[in-house]
């Protein structure tokens, strides 16, 4: 991990060198251009939501994870007034996801251009109700939106670097709050969520590199840390797991680019302190040398063709749950106090969704998920040794879902509708590998959405 961090930051410390030992060759004039435009965008949206029963949601129930599992008032079967209180229909209109940005350009030496980026919404401000509010299920519906900052970013770009033969190359560097390079590649859902959690889905702090080398290929590396979407562990979900481990999480890419077709490929590694301190066999506190390291990859493919396009995109590996996947790890072995050893779930999340259309757009949407619980089996597991995503459910063993959409856009001005059927199979004590593989059972949610969206 180590030589990987001081790889890309020699990498990255070298590109002003390599450069100017460019620009020295050409023995050019130096070209400057210091004025900079800004461009000033965003859009006002308005969100009208149905579900049929009670889910696991964020930003005002807006952003949709899943349907939450049956919550029965009674175990006697055969009580007249048994019921299952998530069965609960809720209907939500909110406008806080409407997004003012601006972007910075036109500031150049030579072939280094600068620009950035600011981007925000109101997400910010709403708290959950009390638990003796008389509500059942999800309560985190109140409060007034406040701005929040989505990203923040600078970049610096090298241009018209030469190659072998005609071709150019082309260095960009982004420093700040953006898009995780696993989340980039969306799918064509409007919905808030945007097809998560069956893809990543996560803004973070970061650096990011990305070589174009010519007109097809794209390499790309980055040195990444946690902020809003976090790693879960003992204390809930947390960016003090990779504070203490001194180890930003570290991704390296590839993309192909050819005519309409558009490959990607990238594999991400993070490693985790879940403790910094515990107690020693004689019940001192002491630091522990705790560590977690797991690694995800994916693959992406996309296909345009006039009015046509298609996406695809699979992820499999470990862990991933501060990226909003269904997936977590668990403490194996406590028998050393002082080092505890985990194991991250495996998990695989795929989605594909098809768009057709320009003025009227039709969408379909599918997407699959399947836990295969821990890769390495647990001496002992109990419910306290298990750490899941804070929005999804350890006992989840698959889940899917179904998405057809239909847009109107008039200009500035788009109507959407979509309906959402989304169903997860739950189940009941964990075996050894955190898989719950007993009285296995579907719940589903049915959810109605319309976005009204006037963009500027």
């Amino acid at each position: 991990m180590k030589k990987s961090v001081l790889i890309l930051l020699t990498l990255i410390l070298s590109l002003p060198v390599f450069a100017a030992k460019e620009t020295e060759k050409k023995s050019a004039p130096v070209k400057e251009h210091l004025q900079n435009h800004f461009k000033i965008y965003g859009f006002i949206r308005n969100y009208f939501v149905f579900d049929s029963r009670e889910s696991k949601a964020g930003t005002g129930d807006l952003f949709y994870y899943l349907p939450m599992d049956n919550k029965w008032n009674t175990a006697d079967e055969s009580n007249p007034a048994r019921e299952d209180l998530n069965a609960s229909p809720n209907f939500r209109f909110l406008a806080l996801t409407s997004r003012v940005a601006f972007d910075v350009s036109g500031y150049y030496i030579n072939n280094l251009h600068f620009g950035a980026k600011v981007e925000g919404d109101f997400y910010s401000g709403l708290t959950k109700l009390s638990s003796t509010s008389g509500l059942s299920g999800n309560t985190n519906v109140s409060g007034t939106a406040q701005a929040r900052l989505r990203q923040a970013y600078v970049t610096l770009t090298w241009k018209d670097l030469p190659m072998k033969g005609e071709e150019t190359a082309q260095v960009g560097l982004k420093i700040g709050q953006g898009w995780h390079p696993m989340a980039a590649d969306m799918p064509h859902v409007f919905s808030l969520e945007t097809g998560a959690p069956f893809g990543p889905f996560s803004r973070t702090p970061q650096v990011t590199m990305d070589a174009s080398l010519g007109k097809h290929w794209i390499l790309s590396a980055a040195a990444i840390w946690q902020q809003q979407y976090q790693s879960a562990g003992p204390d809930g979900a947390s960016a003090s797991y990779q504070k203490y481990a001194c180890t930003p999480e570290i991704y390296a890419g590839v993309s192909y680019k050819v005519k309409d077709f558009l490959f990607r490929a990238g594999v991400d590694v993070v490693s985790i302190k879940p403790r910094n301190i515990g107690k020693n066999a004689d019940g001192l506190t002491v630091h522990v040398k705790d560590r977690k390291t797991s690694v995800l990859g994916y693959l992406y493919g996309q296909y345009t063709h006039k009015m046509l396009s298609i996406k695809a995109k699979t992820t499999y590996g470990e862990g991933g749950e501060h990226m909003n996947l269904m997936s977590g790890y668990a403490a194996v072995d406590k028998t050393d106090p002082t080092n505890w050893k985990y194991a991250s779930m495996r998990n695989s999340s795929t989605w594909i969704s098809a768009c057709y259309g320009k003025k009227w757009q039709g969408v379909l949407f599918l997407g699959y998920i399947k836990n295969f619980g821990l890769a390495e089996e647990a001496k002992s597991l109990t419910s306290s040794d298990v750490y899941f995503c804070s929005n999804g459910y350890s006992n989840i063993n698959q889940m899917y879902r179904i998405n057809p959409q239909v847009l109107y856009n008039l200009g500035k001005f788009t109507l959407g509708l979509e309906y959402q059927w989304t169903a997860v199979q739950y189940g009941s004590n964990l075996n050894k590998k955190a898989l719950a593989q007993e009285n296995l059972h579907w719940v589903g949610n049915n959810r109605l959405n319309m976005m009204v969206k006037f963009t500027f």
